[in-house]
């Protein structure tokens, strides 16, 4: 499988589909979930073209992922869910329910999330 540029976060990096952003740089692009799972439910997503976790980690250059993860550790505390406690969720795949084949984070927090 290869990386399709019509998903729907490669069209909100284009700008061709508008979000609520909460963040931008040159590499990474944050904005508000629009079915939330939580009070706080924000969507991180590389600007790069990476299908999923793995093809991130394999492919993007490590300052690259480190300036990401960063970026997510900054949204939590600005958004004040750092001390209270949040979730970070990244599916791959069919079995996990991935739905966008784009990686992504979820970053949720705001109110106790549901044990599984």
């Amino acid at each position: 499988m290869s990386y399709d540029p019509q998903n729907i976060f490669a069209r909100i990096i284009a700008e061709l589909i508008p979000c609520n952003k909460v963040y931008e740089d040159a590499n990474t692009l944050a904005f508000y979930d629009i079915a939330p799972k939580a009070p706080v439910h924000i969507l991180v997503v590389p600007k790069g073209p990476y299908m999923d976790f793995e093809d991130y980690v394999a492919h993007a250059p490590a300052q690259e992922i480190s300036g990401f993860f960063q970026t997510v550790s900054k949204l939590a505390q600005e958004l004040g869910i750092a001390e209270s406690g949040y979730r970070l969720i990244t599916n791959k795949g069919e079995h996990s329910g991935q739905e966008v084949p784009h990686f992504h984070v979820h970053l949720l927090g705001g109110a106790p999330l549901p044990l599984w």
